[in-house]
């Protein structure tokens, strides 16, 4: 039973990680596009980076919830497990396109790193 324990609250600390991340990186575009750009490189739609900016950052404070609450139902391990690939494979294939920055490279490696951790801690538990 500690262990199952330990791999519940190891999920939970890596939900309230992803959680956090997705809330900060969600919001930076609505709170300052230029550094956004600066970093990222720049935009032709700046609605839809803030539309994106603004999913992420629901599903950040969703992560966030669940894991304050120390909650880890299915239904939140797809969200966090699903929004983790999807960001990684539209980082990928557009850096591979040469459409966007290499810098999402970076963003592919810890989505990469969230779903690893959380998938090894299921299964640990």
């Amino acid at each position: 039973m500690a262990d199952e324990e330990n791999a519940m609250m190891s999920r939970i600390h890596v939900l309230r990680a992803q959680g956090a991340y997705y809330t900060l990186t969600g919001l930076w575009p609505l709170v300052h596009m230029a550094s956004f750009e600066a970093v990222t490189g720049p935009k032709t739609e700046d609605w839809l980076v803030r539309m994106v900016g603004l999913l992420a950052a629901v599903i950040g404070a969703t992560l966030l919830t669940a894991g304050r609450h120390r909650q880890e139902p299915l239904a939140i391990l797809v969200l966090a497990v699903g929004s983790a690939m999807a960001f990684t494979a539209v980082d990928v294939w557009y850096v591979l396109r040469g459409e966007i920055s290499r810098i999402y490279l970076a963003d592919a490696v810890a989505e990469i790193g969230l779903v690893v951790l959380l998938l090894w801690g299921r299964r640990s538990g």
